[in-house]
């Protein structure tokens, strides 16, 4: 199994606490530095270019191709920097560009999203009337992934279990198996999040499919 599965048990898993749970599939303190490399780099790139360009052009044609350059990827990497998500009691919360918050037992609509490609993404779509937030809830390439913690899938299926729609409250039971299944450290097979993408593909719904109520039912068990 991949080192990158939770290393999380049952056992040595702490009580969720009252304050915020982080929901990032990928943890902020892995990625920062690698961002701040892309953030770094890419103005770099584009004041040296406007700099040598101001030798031949106009300077504001030179500043213009600078940003064009470097810009883009600069801020792909601020905003990857302030990219988060995490459950603050009854609120889903998710920053990007600015901070969406979405209140957990107001939830009219709860879906399982399913991406194929290289890397397959499985996410839980949200919206109660007003913001919408699509939540990662596992990757996997060939024979291993990357999934939510165990305390992150526990916070979460209890968070959705206090809605009064039936699809979250299914949901929440496939967190639940898939919580269980990470603390005994099943095989992929055994994973619910792993089962809805090779039920996806094995009916041909592929590269985007939302999962119906009967499929998601299929998932239980």
């Amino acid at each position: 199994m991949s080192s990158t599965f939770s290393e999380c048990t049952l056992a040595d898993d702490p009580r969720p606490s009252a304050g915020p749970v982080a929901l990032d599939l990928v943890s902020a303190e892995f990625l920062a530095p690698r961002l701040r490399k892309i953030v770094v780099g890419s103005l770099l790139v584009g004041v040296v270019l406007g700099v040598v360009l101001a030798l031949f052009v106009p300077v504001w044609v030179a500043v213009l191709v600078g940003v064009i350059v470097g810009g883009p990827a600069a801020v792909s990497g601020w905003l990857g920097l302030r990219r988060r998500v995490w459950l603050d009691g009854p609120r889903l919360c998710a920053r990007g560009l600015r901070t969406r918050r979405l209140n957990m037992p107001e939830v009219v609509t709860a879906e399982l999203t399913i991406r194929t490609a290289g890397i397959d993404q499985i996410s839980l779509r949200l919206y109660d009337g007003r913001t919408r937030i699509v939540l990662p809830l596992a990757l996997y390439t060939r024979g291993g992934g990357r999934e939510l913690p165990i305390l992150a899938l526990r916070t979460l299926a209890d968070s959705l279990w206090t809605t009064e729609l039936v699809p979250a409250a299914a949901i929440a039971s496939v967190l639940v198996d898939q919580l269980r299944a990470e603390a005994r450290d099943a095989g992929l097979d055994e994973r619910p999040l792993y089962r809805a993408i090779e039920l996806v593909r094995s009916k041909g719904r592929t590269p985007h499919a939302t999962l119906t109520d009967r499929e998601v039912a299929q998932l239980l068990g």
